[in-house]
């Protein structure tokens, strides 16, 4: 079950990483923003003893390429040249705004079977949401060489993290991973929109979709899944209690196994 780091080329001919792990019926990881893959760790070796795991390297990001423009198609592309070196067809889960992303490859008609999906960060009530250029804000500091900036803006503007935690948050051992991977926030604040959600293209997801949110998550996370759920025509809600935005993954595993292997 050990990791190997693989390639296959999308549609534009971008070489697109995945690590593969383990045996079984294929599981497609998407990771969310300002992170890459090894944020989905150590998710892949918990899913491996029942499913041969395909954690995928968003473009940009860890080993693949990035050819511009940037468009949420060509994503969605990406994951559907890691679902056809998977054999034609998998199971999906995306996490924050990679579930978003993989809400909408199951809406574009992919060949996911099932798809499960970790808080997506759609703005349902409660506090503002984010500003309408904040796509164009991450890439103007980005092209101006203030990376830390971008990341700075991400927390405060889009996250909503405590004034203190982003003033501190400079000094921290992350700090040099979130600006190496600075130029990807705009590509999530594309998938996202106006963060609203995105009730049409989840009615469009035929395969049985299972919403996870965490009981001790960001206000409105909660609502957000209910409402999601809802939106979905064969959608179903589990909460984890105890967990936060940032899940424990082994307990994010146990409930993809059961929901994955029913």
């Amino acid at each position: 079950m050990t990791d190997q780091t693989k390639t296959v080329a999308s549609a534009d001919g971008t070489s697109i990483a995945y690590d593969q792990t383990g045996e079984g019926p294929p599981v497609v990881l998407v990771c969310g923003g300002s992170v890459d893959h090894l944020a989905n760790l150590p998710l892949p070796e918990l899913l491996a003893p029942h499913f041969t795991v395909y954690n995928i390297h968003r473009r940009g990001r860890g080993d693949s390429g990035d050819t511009p423009p940037y468009a949420v198609a060509r994503e969605v592309e990406d994951i559907a040249a890691v679902i056809g070196a998977a054999g034609g067809s998998a199971c999906l889960w995306g996490s924050s705004s990679g579930a978003a992303l993989a809400l909408e490859a199951a809406a574009s008609g992919l060949p996911v079977t099932k798809l499960a999906l970790w808080e997506p960060p759609y703005f349902t009530g409660g506090r503002p949401k984010p500003p309408a250029d904040t796509a164009k804000t991450y890439t103007d500091l980005v092209s101006a060489g203030r990376r830390g900036d971008a990341v700075e803006y991400f927390m405060a503007k889009v996250v909503g993290l405590p004034p203190e935690f982003v003033a501190g948050a400079r000094s921290q051992p992350f700090w040099a991973a979130g600006e190496a991977l600075a130029h990807t926030l705009a590509y999530d604040a594309t998938v996202m929109g106006d963060y609203s959600l995105p009730v049409e293209r989840a009615a469009a997801v035929t395969v049985p979709t299972l919403v996870l949110d965490g009981g001790a998550s960001f206000p409105g996370m909660a609502q957000t899944a209910e409402q999601l759920t809802d939106a979905l025509p064969h959608g179903q809600r589990r909460t984890l209690e105890g967990q936060q935005h940032n899940v424990d993954m082994n307990v994010l595993a146990v409930a993809l196994v059961e929901f994955f292997a029913a």
